[in-house]
């Protein structure tokens, strides 16, 4: 089962990836953790995401292509993989198809978690990252114990640079240019199928796993 998650920055794919990950035991996938991986690091790989994400621009296609597609070839994705934030244009698109024909493999699904740029200013502005592990929280759906504490690491809670009101509206207009032409890319392969991202987390998920089967 190989799934692919779209929806603009902040719809809730990465939360509904983890989910699918555990329910359909497959590795989830995120260039975001990935990326943020790096960066704390001090990777060159690390500081050349970081230019691009504080500017809430898309990390560019050369730096993530190899990394995923390596990514995908190993062992504990035999069974599949939902991949979270790849792919992000048209070309990672073609370049995903074409590592994976190399093999006679194709993607299985793409889910496109739809809502409303307002909603998503608004819900991401809430968004609380710990400093030392990366854990994200919310401050109204999915609040940490302790205010300003990470629940795993005790580390600081802070806001992102990119879910800053400013940044989070560029990155939507990114999304509507770059991205979401995805969506007509993975309809005419027909494997595209759309939930309404605005309904609870469970409602969401239950909605998905329709789509993917029990």
């Amino acid at each position: 089962m190989k799934i692919i998650m779209l929806g603009a920055p902040g719809a809730g794919k990465g939360t509904q990836a983890i989910k699918i990950a555990e329910k359909y035991g497959i590795p989830h996938i995120s260039t975001g953790d990935i990326f943020r991986a790096n960066i704390k690091n001090g990777t060159e790989l690390g500081k050349k995401a970081k230019e691009y994400m504080d500017k809430g621009a898309l990390v560019p296609d050369e730096l993530t292509c190899d990394l995923v597609v390596d990514r995908i070839h190993q062992d504990d994705c035999a069974k599949g993989f939902v991949l979270d934030g790849f792919p992000r244009t048209i070309p990672q698109a073609e370049a995903l198809e074409k590592a994976l024909a190399k093999d006679n493999e194709k993607m299985d699904y793409a889910i496109d978690i739809e809502v409303p740029d307002e909603s998503i200013v608004k819900r991401m502005s809430g968004r609380r990252a710990c400093v030392n592990c990366g854990a994200t929280y919310h401050i109204v759906s999915a609040p940490p114990k302790v205010e300003g504490i990470c629940d795993h690491c005790g580390g600081k809670l802070t806001t992102r640079d990119d879910d800053k009101p400013e940044t989070v509206q560029k990155r939507l207009t990114v999304y509507h240019e770059q991205t979401q032409p995805l969506i007509d890319f993975y309809k005419k392969t027909g494997i595209l199928h759309s939930v309404d991202g605005t309904k609870q987390l469970d409602e969401v998920f239950a909605e998905v796993v329709k789509i993917l089967g029990e």
